[in-house]
């Protein structure tokens, strides 16, 4: 583990797992640039252990690892790290990406990326973690004209109460809980269904349709839940 310096006003720790020498330097000095706090870890083993150590606000995760293939690095932290983990990595078949949320990653760079990118992600990252963070601590969630008051079961859009049906508000909720984040339809489905349903995917379908009628302004046409393409869904958060 390395411990790279920043300035003393410096903004929140990024771990940065990399193993390859060109892009460490690419990050280092791209993040370092733009005021981030650095850690760097070379394997998952020491990732893991520098994670638990030092508690990153943000964990960037090459999947190409020596020691072991990131995604279970992803799955290792996702079971007791509640911050954003973006996944950086040349592989750029769908079906990696699939993986990779799946197993609890927040976003899914593919390189190369350009510094613009890299640094919007994490911006849009941190802000995602610290509303959900600020939600879970006043009990409400807001985005747009969508307020949903979680103690109370509450939904309003546009100030009017809507009606929603248990399926309905557990499947909004889990989309709230992940907010800002794609959440692939499997995950989607064994949260608010169950395991023995994460091949039933006409039933997200269904009830994806229903929760656009009672939300959006334009149900063919959504502003706030939104479809990623082969992949699954997104709540919008300005």
């Amino acid at each position: 583990m390395t411990d790279i310096p920043g300035s003393p006003n410096a903004g929140p720790l990024i771990l940065v797992v990399e193993d390859e020498p060109q892009m460490q330097r690419f990050l280092r000095v791209t993040l370092r640039v733009n005021n981030y706090r650095l850690l760097e870890a070379t394997t998952g083993a020491e990732a893991l252990v520098c994670a638990a150590a030092r508690r990153p606000d943000v964990v960037l995760l090459d999947l190409g690892l020596p020691d072991q293939d990131g995604m279970q690095v992803v799955q290792k932290l996702r079971s007791w790290f509640t911050g954003p983990i973006l996944v950086v990595s040349a592989r750029h078949q769908e079906s990696d990406k699939i993986q990779a949320l799946d197993a609890g990653a927040d976003d899914y760079l593919t390189k190369p990326f350009g510094t613009g990118e890299l640094l919007a992600r994490v911006r849009v990252a941190l802000r995602n973690h610290n509303r959900l963070s600020a939600a879970a601590d006043q009990g409400v969630f807001a985005t747009g004209e969508l307020r949903v008051d979680h103690d109370r079961h509450e939904v309003t859009v546009r100030g009017e109460a809507v009606k929603l049906t248990p399926l309905e508000y557990r499947l909004l909720h889990t989309l709230i809980r992940h907010a800002g984040k794609v959440v692939t339809g499997r995950q989607l489905l064994r949260e608010v269904w169950g395991e023995a349903h994460v091949d039933e995917a006409h039933y997200l379908r269904v009830y994806m349709s229903a929760l656009r009628r009672k939300l959006e302004l334009d149900p063919a046409r959504p502003q706030l839940l939104l479809t990623e393409q082969n992949v699954g869904y997104r709540l919008h958060v300005d």
